[in-house]
């Protein structure tokens, strides 16, 4: 049966297009990202995405599932760009220790209310 789910969710993901919706301006790709955790059992705290605008772009930040993970920031295509925060030292991966200082809140685009 995961086989099953797994092969389907690939066929889905092949034909997204990361272009932004009528769904309150959020792009596709992302909105698709947040099916995939609507899919799971509500996390603890519960899931979160938030649009910021990071060096003149806009910007997804993805809540964790649990402690000590990282908390993942993805571009508009839903391009990996690093991890600000979360991890076993809370530093993120290293790749944008300046986010929290640079980046601009715009909204939470997204947070679970199950």
């Amino acid at each position: 049966m995961k086989i099953v789910l797994f092969a389907w969710l690939l066929v889905v993901l092949s034909g997204v297009d990361c272009s932004k919706n009528k769904n309150g301006g959020i792009p596709s790709c992302v909105l698709n990202k947040i099916e995939q955790i609507k899919a799971k059992p509500r996390w603890n705290p519960p899931a979160e995405v938030t649009e910021y605008e990071y060096e003149g772009r806009e910007v997804y930040l993805f809540t964790s599932d649990c402690c000590d993970q990282f908390i993942e920031l993805f571009d508009s295509n839903c391009k990996y760009i690093c991890a600000p925060s979360g991890g076993i030292a809370g530093n993120g991966d290293g790749k944008c220790t300046d986010f929290y200082s640079r980046a601009t809140f715009i909204r939470v685009a997204w947070k679970d209310s199950r």
